[in-house]
């Protein structure tokens, strides 16, 4: 089997098809990439398929789209992603999405939930197509309180279907063959159909956290983790950290409270955290998997791949939401008993300091974390997701129409 994922330029939405390709890989598959190149590139494994699909100039590149999106909040926000980043994204992806199925001729192809052009291009191809989650935001009524943008939403995917040539009257987020979700009603909460099994439709197939290899951490103090005091990740995320400019503050008040009976492990930019206490531990980036099993708890911006990571390993979260589908992973952490939430914009020390200890010393929150643990183990991750695609009706491979239109990508390692 053939296998080709189609996947935005974005790390929480590639890691899970690492993870799945790598399986797929084992078991004998062939499988390949597409999206924007050089935005990809460093997040594929070395020896891995790439063609290239969406790449910007300088002056639309994504570093600039980030730099106009990284201050929005609410809905100024979710109207950004989509009337900015994922309806340009899609159109800009088409032609490279269309070269990539002609010259590898997939027998099924795997959309992200936010890179529409594969979705369209499966359709066109007559492909069956998987949708691949890495957010639950969608299966929450996510414009439930803000209908109107959830219609405008309706509205630019119907446009961008129109303007295409590809028949009305579907939605390319949720493919009508298997959905793939990374991550379990546990968390979620119960789909909004009762009259299907757990209320949602049985094509929904909630394999849990798919880990992906991360780079090996070079350089981090593991020797300043003191083993005699709970430890405490504290991380914004890649995307959202210059965003911490007031929050880092407030959380370095907050350690002094806790100093004496908690250790912080701070993620962030030096230059917006200022001076740092000897109590806690501070590096820009941090190696989030090989540390979490050394941690007790999380505070996090409800990025859904840092609190799924979390809550793998049977963590309570603090979670401090920015934007986006943040709010509600925050609110599905909230409601599960797993953590609890907090403001972000105007964020208190003693509100955290409240905060992390009330994940810290009340039971109650982190037996479920480590229920939320437990569905994730039985939901299977990359190996039961390798079993979904498995069963797929393979599709007929495409023509090779344009040998020469697609241009691979293969990376040469770190």
């Amino acid at each position: 089997m053939r296998v080709l994922f189609v996947v935005p330029p974005l790390a929480g939405h590639v890691n899970p098809t690492v993870a799945v390709a790598a399986e797929l890989t084992a078991r004998g598959h062939q499988v390949a990439w597409s999206g924007p190149a050089a935005a990809l590139e460093p997040l594929l494994p070395a020896g891995a398929l790439l063609y290239a699909a969406g790449d910007r100039s300088a002056a639309e590149g994504h570093d600039v789209l980030h730099a106009r999106w990284r201050d929005l909040r609410g809905v100024a926000a979710l109207r950004f992603l989509w009337a900015d980043v994922l309806i340009p994204l899609a159109r800009a992806m088409l032609p490279g999405v269309h070269a990539a199925v002609a010259a590898f001729r997939p027998d099924v192809l795997v959309a992200d939930q936010q890179a529409l052009a594969g979705a369209v291009v499966a359709r066109r191809h007559g492909l069956p197509w998987a949708t691949s989650a890495t957010t639950s935001a969608e299966f929450t009524r996510p414009f439930a309180g803000v209908p109107k943008v959830g219609e405008w939403v309706a509205q630019s995917i119907a446009a961008l279907l129109a303007d295409c040539g590809a028949p009305a009257g579907w939605d390319p987020r949720f493919s009508p063959h298997l959905v793939l979700v990374f991550s379990t009603p546990a968390l979620i909460g119960a789909g909004p159909d009762p009259g299907d099994a757990g209320g949602y439709p049985s094509h929904y197939a909630f394999v849990g956290p798919a880990f992906g290899a991360r780079p090996a951490s070079r350089g981090f103090p593991w020797h300043r983790l003191d083993p005699a005091r709970p430890r405490v990740l504290v991380s914004l995320g890649t995307l959202n950290r210059e965003a911490g400019a007031r929050f880092y503050p407030a959380v370095l008040r907050a350690a002094d409270a806790l100093a004496d009976r908690a250790q912080l492990i701070l993620a962030a930019p030096g230059d917006l955290v200022g001076t740092v206490p000897p109590h806690l531990v501070h590096q820009e980036y941090v190696p989030q998997l090989q540390l979490l099993p050394h941690l007790d708890a999380v505070l996090c911006h409800g990025g859904h791949n840092t609190v799924c990571e979390a809550l793998a390993y049977g963590l309570p979260l603090v979670v401090a939401p920015v934007r986006d589908d943040q709010p509600i992973v925050a609110r599905q952490v909230a409601e599960a008993g797993a953590g609890v939430r907090v403001r972000f914009g105007r964020a208190r020390a003693d509100e955290l300091h409240r905060a992390l200890a009330a994940v810290l010393d009340d039971p109650a929150h982190r037996r479920a974390a480590r229920r939320i643990q437990a569905s994730f183990a039985a939901a299977g991750g990359a190996p039961a997701a390798a079993d979904r695609l498995e069963k797929l009706p393979l599709g007929q491979r495409p023509h090779l129409s344009h040998p020469g239109a697609a241009r691979t990508v293969t990376k040469k390692g770190p």
